[in-house]
C-alpha cells in the first residue's frame, strides 16, 4: 500500500495494488529440496498487504519462546498455552554458540534440539519463524557467537570481512540445509513460514563505515540464495535490500515504524516487548496489559500490520553462564507465560480476547480499503472497508488522562484514557484496549523443604591464588574473555610484593574493566568492588592494605557476570584489570584460574564467608507444580541441580526497594530425580545456605471484576457480560474468598463491599464454582435476585483460592 498519513474523515487511499513476490522468481532455479514424506505447498509469498500462505492473506499473532530458555519437558505445554491465548506462530532466535561450542563439533541435543523444538510447534498446527542471525543478542552472551569466533585471524564481526562473512555463512547454510533435510519449510510440508538474517543492524552500521552497506547487501543476498521457499527479513533495518523485508522492533511501532521500504513488502513487528528484561541491582518493571493491548491494535489500524510478534511470549530461564553482561537468570519474567511457563493473567487472556476480535474482521483488515478520521489532536478513527460491505473501524484515544466520547457513524462511544475500541461492522463494539475482563492471578511460593539441618551440609574453600599455584606467569595484565575463552567468570590475577614498611598509609588501587573485584592480601579478604548494568564501563578499588614486611602474596578475583551482548566490534572489548598500584605506584600482576581441588568437611563455622563450596541434598517435591530455590540468603554464586547449572544467582545486589532483583530461581522439574537430588553451590562473598528454602509455584487465587456494562467476550456462547475463572495445571476452585455484586473496591490482595451490595453474591457465586476447574456467572441482577441499588452502575468482584 501507499503512504498512510493522517487524512479527513473523506480522504481514501485507492485500491491497493497487489504485487506477489514469488520466491521462485526472485532466484534462478528456486526449487526447494522436497523429501518424500514432506506433501508440496506453495511457497510463501508476500504483498504490500500480509504474508500470503497457500494463496490466501494471513493476519499472523507471533510470540517468543526460546528454546534453550525452557526444557524438552516444558516445550509441549508452552507451545499449547500459546495456541490457546490465540496465537498463530512460534517465533526463536538460533543460538550460534550453543550449537557450535568448539568450530567444527555441533550439538543439538537437549534444550539445544532445535529440529525437536520445531516439530512439536507444527506437531501443535502452528506456524515458525526462525530467526537465524547469526548474531541474536537477546541478552545473550556474546550476542550468540561462539567465542572461537574471536580468535579468527583477521576477523572483524558483521561487516564486509571476508573471515567474518565465510563463518557466518557456513553457519547459516548448516541451519537451513538440517532445516531441509528435516522437511520444515513451509512447501515441503513444515511450519517455518518465514526467516531471519542479521539483526538490528542499523543500530550499529555506522560504525563500520564503508563496510556496513556492503555487508547488508552480502547478507541479503546469501540468504535469498539458500532457496528456502519462504520469505526473509531484517529487523530495524530501513533499507533492507529487495527483496527481504525490513520489519520494526519496539515498544511502540503503531508510532515509530517508518514503515516498509516497498509498496510491496507488508508490515511485520518482530519484536513487541511485553516487559523489560530485568538486571541486577534494578526493579522488575511490568507492562500492563492495557499498554501492550493499546501498542498491538494501533499497528494494526495505523501501519496496517498484519504480523505481530510478542518478545517474549515465555521468557524462561537463562542457564548456566548463558545471560548477558548483569542480567538475572530470570529473563521476561512477567511475559504472557512467566519464567516457570504458568499463566501470567491478565495478560494472556487480555491479549487472546484481542486476537480473537482482530480475528472476527480479518478479511476487511488485508483486502478492504482504508480510510482515517480525525476527530481531535488525540481522537482518531481508522477503517478498513471491503466492497462488499464488510467492515472493521479503530477508535483510538491517545489522550492518557481522560475520557474520550467519539461520535463515529451517528453513533456515540465512550473510550477511556489511552485506549482503543475495536468495532466489529464498524458499529459494534467486540474489544477495548483498557477495558480488561480477563481474571488476574497470585503466584506464590510454597514452602516444601527447609534445608535448615546444617548436617546436611558440607563446604569447603576455594584456594586464594599466589605465585606458586600460578597455571602461567606474565609481566602485563592480561585481557580476561581472551584468556578464559568463555570457559569460566572468573580470572585470578596475582603478584608476590617486597614490601618495606614506611610512616604513610598503604593502598592497594585497582582499576577494572570486569563487573566484579575481590582482593585479597596474604590470603585475607581486603575488600570488593562492582558495577552495574548501566554504570560507568571502569570500576574502582581504593582500600588500605596490612602488609607485612618482606614478602606479601596480592590475589586479586576479578568477575565476569556475563559477556556483553551487543554493540560494534564486539570482538575488541576489553575485560579485566587496567591497572594495579600500591600508594600510587603502578604494579604489573599475574593471572590464574584457581585450584578446583579441594576436601569436603562440615559447614560448621564456614558460613558468611567469600569463596567458598556448599553441598547438600533434598528430594524432589511432590506433584507436577514447578520448583525454584529461594536464594535470599546467599550473596553472589552459581548454583548446580545434578550437575546442570541453573545460573548465576546475585541476591546482595539490592534494588533501589532494598529487595534483591531475583531470589527465587527455578529449577526445571526434568532436572530432578525423585530423591537425593545434589545440590552444589559456590558462593563468592558470603551467605548462609541453611537458610535456602525448596519451594513449589503455583497460581493459588485468581480474581475478577466485570461490569454489567462490558461488553461480551468473543469467547462467550453468552450475550450477558460474565465473570470467568479458571485454575491452573489441574487444580480447582476450592473456596470463594470474596464475592460482591454492587460496587464494591479493591484488588486480588485488598477488597471490601461498597455502598451497594447484594447479600446473595457470595453463595451464588460459591454454588456456580467451588470444586470445577473453571467456572462461568453472567452479571445480571437476575442472577442475584434482584437488584440492590437501582440506578447505580454494577459490578460482579470475586477472588477464589485455587488448590
Amino acid at each position: 500500500m501507499g503512504s498512510r498519513a493522517a487524512t479527513t474523515a473523506t480522504a481514501t487511499i485507492a485500491a491497493v495494488t497487489v504485487v506477489w513476490v514469488s520466491w521462485a522468481a526472485v532466484a534462478a532455479d528456486a526449487s526447494v529440496s522436497r523429501g518424500g514424506g514432506g506433501r508440496e505447498r506453495e511457497e510463501v509469498e508476500y504483498d504490500g498487504r500480509a504474508l500470503i500462505i497457500e494463496g490466501e492473506r494471513r493476519m499472523l499473532f507471533s510470540g517468543s519462546i526460546h528454546y534453550p530458555r525452557s526444557t524438552p519437558s516444558m516445550w509441549p505445554s508452552l507451545i499449547t498455552k500459546a495456541k490457546e491465548g490465540g496465537l498463530d506462530v512460534i517465533q526463536t532466535y538460533v543460538f550460534w554458540n550453543v550449537h557450535e561450542p568448539i568450530i567444527g563439533q555441533y550439538n543439538f541435543e537437549g534444550r539445544y534440539d532445535l529440529v525437536r523444538f520445531i516439530k512439536e510447534v507444527h506437531a501443535q498446527g502452528l506456524y515458525v519463524s526462525l530467526r537465524i542471525g547469526p548474531f541474536v543478542e537477546s541478552e545473550w552472551k556474546y550476542g550468540g557467537f561462539p567465542f572461537w569466533l574471536h580468535d579468527v585471524p583477521g576477523i572483524t564481526f558483521r561487516c564486509d570481512n571476508e573471515p567474518f562473512k565465510w563463518h557466518m555463512e557456513r553457519f547459516v547454510t548448516k541451519i537451513v540445509d538440517m532445516m531441509k533435510s528435516e522437511e520444515l519449510y513451509y512447501p515441503q510440508g513444515g511450519p517455518i513460514i518465514i526467516s531471519q538474517i542479521e539483526n538490528e543492524y542499523q543500530m550499529v552500521e555506522p560504525a563500520f563505515h564503508q563496510r556496513g552497506p556492503p555487508y547488508v547487501r552480502w547478507a541479503a543476498s546469501m540468504a535469498v540464495a539458500l532457496q528456502t521457499g519462504v520469505p526473509w527479513m531484517m529487523c530495524k533495518q530501513n533499507d533492507a535490500p529487495d527483496p527481504v523485508i525490513n520489519s520494526c522492533n519496539g515498544l511502540i511501532c503503531g508510532e515509530t515504524f517508518v514503515g516498509p521500504n516497498s509498496p510491496n513488502k507488508p508490515s511485520l513487528w518482530t519484536e513487541n516487548w511485553t516487559t523489560k528484561y530485568l538486571v541486577y541491582g534494578k526493579e522488575a518493571k511490568f507492562r500492563s496489559a492495557e499498554d501492550i493491548a493499546f501498542a498491538t491494535a494501533l499497528f494494526i489500524a495505523k501501519k496496517n500490520g498484519s504480523f505481530v510478534n510478542y518478545y517474549m511470549y515465555h521468557g524462561g530461564t537463562n542457564f548456566g553462564r548463558s545471560a548477558s553482561s548483569f542480567v538475572t537468570t530470570g529473563y521476561y519474567d512477567h511475559a504472557p507465560l512467566d519464567e516457570y511457563g504458568l499463566i501470567w493473567q491478565p495478560t494472556w487472556a487480555h491479549l487472546g480476547k484481542l486476537h480473537a476480535a482482530i480475528k472476527l474482521s480479518s478479511e476487511p483488515l488485508l483486502w478492504g480499503t482504508y480510510t482515517n478520521q480525525s476527530f481531535s489532536q488525540f481522537q482518531e478513527a481508522h477503517i478498513f472497508q471491503t466492497n462488499s460491505g464488510k467492515c472493521i473501524a479503530f477508535l483510538v484515544n491517545f489522550n492518557k488522562h481522560q475520557i474520550a466520547a467519539i461520535k463515529f457513524r451517528n453513533t456515540t462511544f465512550e473510550l477511556p484514557a489511552k485506549s482503543i475500541s475495536v468495532l466489529l461492522n464498524c458499529r459494534n463494539e467486540t474489544f477495548n484496549t483498557a477495558k480488561v475482563t480477563a481474571q488476574n492471578g497470585t503466584r506464590s511460593a510454597k514452602i516444601v523443604d527447609h534445608l535448615k539441618n546444617a548436617e546436611r551440609w558440607k563446604v569447603f574453600s576455594e584456594e586464594i591464588a599466589s605465585i606458586r599455584n600460578a597455571e602461567f606467569t606474565t609481566n602485563q595484565l592480561l585481557e580476561q574473555m581472551s584468556t578464559t575463552k568463555d570457559a569460566t567468570d572468573y580470572l585470578w590475577y596475582s603478584v608476590s610484593y617486597n614490601h618495606t614498611p614506611f610512616s604513610g598509609q598503604e593502598l592497594l588501587q585497582v582499576e577494572s574493566r570486569a563487573h566484579v573485584l575481590h582482593a585479597f592480601v596474604n590470603n585475607e579478604f581486603v575488600g570488593s568492588v562492582h558495577g552495574s548494568h548501566h554504570g560507568p564501563p571502569l570500576i574502582v578499588l581504593d582500600t588500605p592494605i596490612p602488609l607485612v614486611q618482606g614478602q606479601n602474596n596480592i590475589s586479586l578475583l576479578s568477575v565476569m557476570v556475563g559477556s556483553p551482548d551487543s554493540g560494534a566490534y564486539l570482538e575488541r572489548r576489553f575485560a579485566g584489570l587496567r591497572s594495579v598500584g600500591l600508594v600510587g605506584e603502578k604494579e604489573q600482576i599475574y593471572s590464574d584460574k584457581g585450584s578446583e581441588n579441594a576436601e569436603w568437611r562440615s559447614i560448621k563455622n564456614s558460613t558468611n564467608k567469600p569463596l567458598m563450596w556448599y553441598k547438600t541434598t533434598f528430594d524432589a517435591p511432590h506433584g507436577d507444580d514447578p520448583v525454584a530455590l529461594n536464594l535470599s540468603s546467599m550473596g553472589k554464586g552459581e548454583v548446580w541441580i545434578n550437575g546442570e547449572s541453573i545460573g548465576r544467582y546475585w541476591v546482595s545486589f539490592k534494588a533501589s526497594n532494598g529487595q534483591p532483583s531475583q531470589s527465587l530461581y527455578h529449577v526445571p522439574r526434568s532436572f530432578l530425580k525423585d530423591k537425593q537430588n545434589l545440590l552444589i553451590l559456590f558462593e563468592e562473598i558470603g551467605g548462609d545456605p541453611v537458610e535456602i528454602t525448596v519451594n513449589t509455584m503455583s497460581v493459588t487465587r485468581v480474581c475478577s471484576r466485570v461490569s454489567e456494562t462490558s461488553t461480551p467476550s468473543v469467547f462467550s456462547k453468552s450475550k450477558q457480560p460474565s465473570v470467568h475463572l479458571h485454575c491452573q495445571e489441574g487444580k480447582r476452585i476450592e473456596a470463594i474468598e470474596f464475592a460482591s455484586y454492587g460496587n464494591s473496591f479493591g484488588d486480588c490482595e485488598g477488597h471490601g463491599v461498597g455502598s451497594c451490595h447484594s447479600n446473595s453474591s457470595k453463595s451464588v457465586v460459591e454454588k456456580a464454582c467451588v470444586g470445577k476447574f473453571s467456572c462461568s456467572i453472567s452479571v445480571t441482577s437476575s442472577m442475584f435476585g434482584g437488584d440492590p441499588c437501582p440506578g447505580t452502575e454494577k459490578s460482579l468482584f470475586v477472588v477464589a483460592s485455587c488448590s
